[in-house]
């Protein structure tokens, strides 16, 4: 189980494929942890990438805090994971809360961003996407023991489930993490989205509450394309095979076009 300490936080997080030229970043959504993209998406975008995952403070086995669950905190928490493995400039994939995170980190550090990957952020605003997380909360839980999986490969007990249970109860009841993200409401209306220059795939689900964040986005965001995924909020459990191809093939494209134009 690698945990590293960054800012005074210990935090636990994978990675796949070290010796690749090119890293990618995964960060889930909020009352979740890395698995939902460990067994089958990262594997897919390791055959290219160097893939990191890590989990959110509080959530899977990094350590818990009561309190800093707002972007700024949660993106100077990836910048400073980022600087202790020595990475420099990454590619940032982000779902749901997650992509929040990464849309963040892209508008205050776009020198550290190669490429940004945005699935299924809601507008936090919106009083049902923010419901959404609750909604996620349960069906996340519903598949972890319906595949009685964690990281490690080892199936989960009576005793893992409760501490799962817990882990939740910590989140919903003992933390910052609701009023942070209701103080969060305006972030999408109050950041300048045209400032972002960043080649950014927007993948929200056909029949997502939150596809009309996608589409806004897309508007918004100069370098930008959408796809829709069939599915709901939840296309990372629902479609984890199509998400990981498409991210690859946006990756990989828009790498290939870079090299094109540098060599003339």
């Amino acid at each position: 189980m690698p945990i590293i300490e960054i800012n005074h936080k210990k935090v636990h997080i994978q990675e796949l494929n070290k010796g690749a030229e090119q890293t990618v970043v995964l960060i889930h959504g909020m009352f979740s942890n890395l698995s939902i993209y460990y067994f089958n998406i990262a594997p897919v975008l390791a055959k290219k990438f160097h893939v990191v995952m890590y989990d959110l403070k509080s959530h899977g086995m990094s350590e818990r805090f009561e309190d800093g669950y707002d972007l700024g905190n949660m993106s100077s928490d990836l910048i400073a994971l980022m600087n202790g493995l020595q990475l420099e400039k990454v590619h940032l994939v982000g779902y749901s809360f997650g992509g929040l995170i990464a849309l963040k980190t892209a508008l205050d550090y776009q020198n550290r961003i190669n490429q940004l990957v945005v699935m299924e952020a809601p507008d936090p605003q919106d009083e049902k996407a923010r419901g959404i997380i609750e909604q996620y909360s349960k069906e996340f839980l519903e598949h972890y023991v319906a595949n009685f999986t964690d990281t490690t490969k080892v199936q989960m007990g009576k005793r893992q489930m409760e501490k799962n249970h817990r882990m939740y109860e910590f989140l919903f009841n003992k933390t910052s993490i609701k009023a942070d993200m209701i103080r969060e409401k305006d972030f999408l209306s109050e950041v300048n989205l045209s400032e972002l220059n960043i080649p950014t795939l927007l993948l929200y689900g056909s029949d997502s509450n939150c596809r009309p964040t996608g589409e806004s986005l897309n508007d918004q965001i100069p370098d930008s394309q959408l796809e829709l995924i069939s599915g709901d909020h939840n296309i990372p459990i629902q479609e984890p095979a199509l998400i990981a191809e498409t991210i690859v093939d946006f990756l990989s494209k828009t790498l290939t076009e870079n090299l094109t134009q540098n060599h003339g």
